[in-house]
């Protein structure tokens, strides 16, 4: 422990990095979680409202109607990982876009099980007007920074998201490797 000022440091390692923590200079609002949060949170509203006021559709049901319109047919569990939404609210939003007659759903010809979707013709014609409505709004967004930071800002996503995915897969590697340890053998 290091002290600096009234305050203390705690240095140690977290999964391998270094890791110094001030605990009272600690800002939420300088936290790089709660500022993505927030930044998303507030353009995701933004487009909310946009979209239902424009065609009573939710961020969920366009969300999944954007990867059907793209792919053509699709699996919802498929629209879910490409989406990174949980399973369940693609459920719902694709019930709701089923009940308006915007999707339809049916059996997947290579298993009873799975479902498969697609745009109706009535989803078609929304899926393409609100195409427009979307690139407008993220211009829109765009226009609060000059081109080249939103460049940036769109290369640093990506690649942070790449990076969040590899220490996610670590992080789910080193549990598994955890678990398969502390399981007793109960044959030698």
């Amino acid at each position: 422990m290091k002290t600096i000022g009234d305050t203390y440091t705690d240095v140690g390692t977290f999964e391998g990095t270094e890791v110094s923590r001030n605990a009272d200079a600690f800002l939420l609002e300088e936290f790089l979680p709660y500022e993505l949060s927030v930044a998303s949170g507030r353009t995701s509203r933004l487009f909310a409202r946009r979209f239902e006021s424009a065609f009573g559709l939710s961020i969920s049901e366009w969300r999944v109607m954007a990867v059907v319109g793209r792919f053509g047919t699709i699996t919802p569990s498929a629209v879910a990982e490409r989406t990174d939404m949980d399973k369940v609210k693609v459920s719902r939003a694709t019930a709701s876009l089923v009940a308006a007659n915007l999707l339809e759903q049916g059996p997947a010809p290579h298993d009873g099980r799975a479902r498969l979707l697609r745009l109706t013709r009535k989803g078609r014609a929304v899926h393409d007007g609100i195409v427009p409505l979307a690139l407008a709004l993220e211009a829109q967004v765009a226009a609060g920074l000059t081109d080249e930071e939103w460049t940036t800002l769109r290369s640093c996503l990506r690649r942070l998201q790449e990076h969040v995915r590899t220490l996610e897969n670590a992080a789910l590697m080193q549990a598994t490797h955890r678990r398969l340890r502390d399981v007793p053998h109960a044959m030698k």
